[in-house]
């Protein structure tokens, strides 16, 4: 699904760049220019991020 319209970003991307490493916002708008341009993808794009942040921590206290 497209999340940025602005700059065609999916949710599949961002969740692409979360796993390749980015950890805030501010990666990601510097990575996909998520929110750099209306903003209007920006809760979104959060909501994905937090989702996944999460996951991972899950994650690794699974494997420790």
């Amino acid at each position: 699904m497209y999340i940025c319209l602005c700059h065609g970003v999916t949710d599949k991307k961002i969740e692409q760049t979360i796993d390749e490493g980015a950890t805030t916002m501010r990666e990601l708008s510097k990575e996909l220019n998520v929110g750099s341009q209306c903003g209007k993808c920006c809760g979104c794009a959060k909501k994905i991020l937090n989702r996944k942040l999460i996951e991972i921590a899950d994650i690794t206290d699974q494997v420790a």
